[in-house]
């Protein structure tokens, strides 16, 4: 994917997306950690209010010379059997008394001197948050230990309760955030598209200028392409004036030096009638090029099959004189931009080339490419070998050089067609001729490959 060539909206929603995708995670986890404190916090504060209940109740029975536990918790899982609700105290030694939920089991705790929490393995392999510390009571000499523990399952629950929690409500809000941005690009692009219809209308020539009702930004934009597009019309008008003025100007002068050599004797008459008709030839050529630059910009979107529909039943009628067989397949739907007078000189000059060289048939297709339309041009007749080819698109040699003196050769429907944005291909034909082949884009906007 070449990310140079992507529109300006993809650009934006791939920005935005990959934001959300860096920063809702890292949110997410934000937030979980906080609650995971939060939450844990709270939990560590009930064990260690429950540590000090149970050393509040704690004394020894001088009489039974055993630790006695005189108050009730008020949580009766402590008295359920394997409840996951315990507490343990313990000198080490022969003194020890627990809950009855630890039943004959016993909480693996250490000696130590500040409360501790920690989590620990309890009763059938359950986790366990437990808060320890040693205390000191009379009459024992050696201090106790006492421990509590509750299962972590709950606050686990609830831990994994809010992950979910976050993780669809991220997701969630990451989605609406993506419709909204859609939206606001959508909306906030809205003028470049409307810049861009703008400027398809001037290039299929509904109008001569753009609409500058838009943002202060894109309006000046407007304003200076207006400025350039009827700089240029009027660059183009003056260039096509400036070259017809000199094709008129030279074609009297020529004529009447043509006629002047009537009365020169052979073999001068010949070089200068030569020379004179390159004159000529490269003033219809000059001019042509003109009338192409000026129009190539502004012209109509046209139909092919109707521009050429003249073109073909007038050449059909002499290709029927002649014995030839002219065969068009034009698709009805195929259009282009330019002027019609240039593509009925095209393709016309190609098939009455084409039509003086074949022996027994002509064909015409077309069809739609890269943005484009292509036209071919095939024959039966002898074609060219690949030297002949390239000689013939050099300039000032002519496809039908030996068999008549009209028509445009090959280089200056190069040259129109180039100055059109398109190409002109020549090539063998399958019935072994020659094949012209013209590709002219749809567009004048379109980019050459």
């Amino acid at each position: 994917m070449n990310l140079r060539r992507l529109s300006l909206a993809t650009r934006l929603m791939l920005a935005s997306l990959l934001i959300l995708i860096l920063s809702l995670p890292l949110a997410g986890i934000g937030l979980s950690r906080h609650f995971q404190a939060t939450t844990t916090t709270a939990f560590d504060q009930r064990l260690e209010s429950l540590l000090q209940v149970v050393i509040a109740g704690l004394a020894w029975d001088d009489v039974a010379g055993m630790l006695v536990q005189q108050r009730t918790l008020g949580e009766p899982r402590f008295t359920r059997v394997f409840s996951g609700w315990y507490w343990q105290v313990s000198d080490g030694g022969e003194h020890t008394l627990t809950s009855r939920s630890l039943w004959d089991q016993r909480l693996a705790t250490a000696p130590h001197h500040e409360v501790l929490l920690r989590d620990i393995q309890g009763p059938r392999d359950g986790s366990l948050r437990a808060i320890e510390r040693d205390i000191r009571l009379a009459p024992l000499a050696s201090p106790l230990h006492v421990a509590v523990a509750i299962s972590r399952e709950p606050l686990d629950a609830e831990l994994a309760r809010f992950d979910r929690l976050v993780a669809l409500s991220l997701t969630g809000l990451g989605a609406l955030l993506l419709v909204a941005l859609a939206l606001q690009i959508h909306w906030g692009l809205a003028p470049l598209r409307r810049l861009r219809r703008n400027l398809r209308r001037v290039e299929d020539g509904e109008t001569e200028r753009l609409d500058t009702r838009l943002p202060a930004e894109l309006s000046r934009l407007a304003t200076a392409m207006n400025g350039v597009l009827e700089r240029d019309r009027r660059l183009m008008t003056h260039a096509r004036h400036a070259a017809g003025n000199l094709a008129h100007a030279l074609k009297t002068p020529v004529s009447t030096l043509m006629t002047l050599t009537d009365g020169i004797e052979e073999p001068r008459r010949s070089r200068l009638r030569a020379e004179l008709l390159r004159i000529d030839t490269a003033v219809h050529h000059h001019l042509a090029r003109a009338t192409a630059a000026g129009d190539a910009g502004l012209a109509p979107r046209i139909m092919v099959g109707e521009v050429l529909a003249p073109i073909i039943e007038g050449l059909g009628r002499l290709a029927e004189r002649r014995g030839i067989a002219l065969h068009a397949e034009l698709p009805a739907p195929l259009s282009l931009r330019m002027d019609a007078q240039d593509l009925q000189e095209l393709v016309g000059n190609l098939l009455d080339n084409a039509l003086r060289w074949a022996e027994t048939c002509v064909r015409l297709s077309g069809g739609e490419e890269a943005g484009g339309v292509w036209l071919s041009v095939e024959d039966d007749g002898p074609g060219m070998v690949p030297t002949q080819r390239r000689a013939a698109m050099a300039r000032g040699v002519r496809l039908d050089e030996q068999r008549s003196k009209s028509g445009l050769g090959l280089a200056i429907v190069k040259d129109l067609t180039e100055l059109h944005g398109g190409r002109l291909t020549l090539d063998v034909a399958e019935q072994g001729g020659l094949r012209a082949r013209l590709w002219l884009p749809g567009s004048a906007l379109h980019e050459s490959g």
